[in-house]
């Protein structure tokens, strides 16, 4: 995939990660509880999740988000230190599936038509030996 491309998908992987981070920085009890894991991964799903071939790896990730998403929206919000401490999983859970797609993502027909890259490029930098 043609620079270009490779900037174009790692931007738009960047915003649905930065979406999901805000709505983790900003979630202050119960109130959104339910909403919360999907909420989270509601820009990665409709930016990047449906533009990558499926990877287990990747996929793992996201539901590690979900996870820990949930983990957050259960943590009474009384114990302060816990919520500190399901929101920093949360933080880093985001921060390992954008990882993970910028080194195992390949953008598909879809992200290819969505102008991500060119379909079987990948995401981020080619891997070096």
């Amino acid at each position: 995939m043609g620079e270009d491309g490779e900037t174009r998908a790692a931007q738009a992987l960047a915003r649905a990660a930065e979406a999901g981070r805000r709505l983790a920085a900003a979630f202050a009890g119960p109130a959104g509880r339910d909403a919360l894991p999907f909420a989270v991964v509601e820009a990665f799903d409709a930016e990047i999740r449906g533009r990558v071939e499926r990877d287990p790896r990747i996929e793992d990730e996201r539901d590690r988000v979900l996870i820990t998403a949930v983990k957050l929206a259960e943590t009474p919000p009384e114990e302060g230190e816990a919520v500190k401490a399901a929101r920093a999983h949360l933080l880093d859970a985001i921060d390992y599936l954008e990882q993970a797609v910028l080194r195992l993502g390949v953008v598909n027909r879809a992200g290819a038509k969505a102008g991500l890259g060119t379909a079987g490029g990948r995401i981020g930098p080619a891997r070096r030996p």
